[in-house]
């Protein structure tokens, strides 16, 4: 089977609009890689209606972590949720682990720091055999027949709790600061958020899913995580990669270019209110 790639939230309608922002911008068209296995009827819902629901800003010009970060939520973005918790948080999971792995393999590649290294290693083994139990399950789920994959969320309505839950998960790992350029640094710096929004995410199946298998697994993500995430806020703490906020950056919510300001106001190309970045 092919890993699924992860799309919380759709992003057809906001490529639309963000090629009427500005005529320079290139088209870019987001591909399905992996087509769920769901009865047809089984979610009555238009994908493209979540575009708007939380949007993700894809800088190809990043490099280093930063850029391993970007390819991977833009694989996020080509997934199409079936509405089904238990099988749409196994696809999701798939991808968001993927990242991590890439990041640990370059952090082991360039980086120098022998913890981060060492965590590097734990974290890339751990996520990679995680993986395989999630391609196990998830392909058992997209065999399932609709009695036993029932949809049971709706991820068209931004009121919907697992679809709330899986938004905000994804709203804190963007707020992941900015790129300093070494990465050891990096890698402790968006680790953590990355971190969070798994555990995130796994709270959200707890919440919500069913299938008893997924749900111990996202118990242990969590438990695992957290504990993660409290020794890379330590190496920072110890070597300085606790890094003041920078400054405020107001951006267009449809990415026009040149619309980056250190003062909010409108976006001199489609005119729409700037937002706050951090």
């Amino acid at each position: 089977m092919k890993r699924a790639t992860f799309l919380l939230y759709a992003l057809a309608s906001s490529t639309l609009l963000m090629i009427s922002c500005s005529d320079n911008k290139s088209t870019e068209t987001t591909t399905t890689t992996t087509e769920t296995a769901a009865a047809p009827d089984s979610v009555g819902h238009d994908h493209d209606a979540m575009a708007g629901h939380g949007q993700m800003h894809h800088d190809a010009t990043a490099t280093g972590m930063q850029a391993v970060m970007h390819t991977m939520m833009r694989d996020m973005d080509a997934f199409k949720p079936a509405g089904n918790t238990d099988h749409d948080f196994a696809h999701m999971m798939m991808a968001h682990h993927q990242g991590a792995v890439d990041m640990a393999t370059l952090e082991l590649k360039e980086g120098k720091d022998a913890t981060l290294r060492a965590m590097a290693e734990k974290i890339s083994a751990d996520q990679q055999q995680e993986i395989k139990a999630l391609e196990a399950i998830a392909t058992r789920l997209d065999g399932a027949p609709t009695n036993y994959q029932p949809t049971n969320y709706q991820p068209t309505n931004p009121t919907d709790p697992f679809t709330k839950a899986m938004k905000a998960s994804m709203d804190g790992m963007m707020q992941m600061g900015q790129a300093t350029g070494n990465v050891d640094q990096d890698f402790a710096l968006m680790m953590v958020p990355h971190h969070q929004s798994a555990v995130d995410m796994a709270k959200a199946e707890l919440a919500h899913g069913r299938d008893t298998k997924l749900k111990e697994m996202a118990q242990k993500m969590i438990d695992a995580q957290q504990q993660e995430i409290q020794q890379f806020k330590a190496w920072q703490a110890k070597n300085g990669g606790q890094l003041k906020p920078s400054a405020a950056v107001y951006e267009c919510p449809m990415g026009c270019e040149g619309s980056r300001s250190t003062q909010p106001g409108k976006c001199p190309v489609c005119e729409m209110e700037l937002v706050k970045k951090v």
